[in-house]
């Protein structure tokens, strides 16, 4: 375990050096943050509580999604593209037969990354909309570990999506189209357009259920104190379900690529 560690350290050095693209990204977050809040302050002035939210609320989960954006790799930019690179080149074949396990190497890359950008592109933008906006900020302190240990297991959920899509590249040999696919959803169903607390009917009931909802629709209603108690068990049951069949997924495409690896390679 203590080499996937120093995986994760290395990739959060490595995404620290990258200053004046944080400092852009932080601005665009920031930026984005306004205009979605007084999108919001319109919406919910003709439709108060909409959704169970009052106005604070709202604003909240607005400048939660800004800061959650890149940490949950809602519109990817994590570590798939240079996987699906290395699986399109021959490059992974010599991954695939070094000593480590190559899912949880490319997890602790991204813990690392997601958890730069949760400090590095999401406490700034957080901060701000706190100045500008009356969010409705936790009252409890307990609400901020339970918080952040549902930002982990969505952080997980996004890393196990990912991952087994790019894996899919060893069988369509260019991933590009399929994670593109991945984006799209993970942008709309994970709640960063709209909460899906909105989505009508059958529409909002499968939203709720699929997985990308763990990215920023269960974390954000943990922060808002919409689970407590025993709903917030069924939170992280849900998450860590997801993880698990997820990252269960993950581990048999992987076994099937190594097999299509060593027959080619014999």
């Amino acid at each position: 375990m203590r080499l996937y560690a120093v995986v994760a350290g290395g990739a959060f050095r490595r995404y620290a050096t990258y200053r004046t693209a944080t400092a852009a990204g932080v601005f665009t977050n920031t930026v984005f943050g306004f205009i979605v809040a007084y999108t919001y302050i319109a919406l919910w002035d003709a439709r108060p509580q909409l959704g169970g939210y009052d106005t604070s609320q709202a604003l909240t989960y607005v400048w939660l999604g800004q800061a959650l954006l890149m940490a949950c790799a809602m519109m990817g930019g994590g570590f798939e593209d240079e996987l699906v690179e290395r699986i399109r080149t021959g490059d992974v074949a010599v991954d695939l037969y070094r000593p480590i396990d190559l899912q949880l190497w490319w997890l602790a890359g991204d813990l690392g990354r997601a958890a730069f950008h949760l400090l590095g592109r999401g406490v700034v933008p957080m901060f701000l909309g706190a100045l500008a906006f009356d969010l409705a900020l936790p009252g409890s302190l307990w609400t901020w570990p339970a918080f952040f240990v549902s930002v982990f297991l969505g952080v997980v959920v996004s890393f196990a999506l990912r991952y087994a899509v790019a894996l899919s590249a060893f069988w369509l040999l260019d991933g590009a189209g399929a994670m593109r696919i991945v984006s799209l959803a993970g942008l709309f169903f994970s709640g960063m357009l709209l909460p899906l607390n909105l989505f009508p009917g059958l529409l909002g009931e499968v939203a709720r259920m699929l997985p990308w909802s763990s990215l920023l629709q269960v974390p954000a209603d943990v922060f808002l104190g919409k689970h407590t108690g025993w709903g917030l068990v069924e939170a992280y049951a849900f998450q860590g379900g997801w993880a698990v069949v997820l990252l269960l997924a993950g581990r048999l495409l992987q076994t099937a690529a190594t097999r299509r690896v060593v027959v080619q390679g014999g």
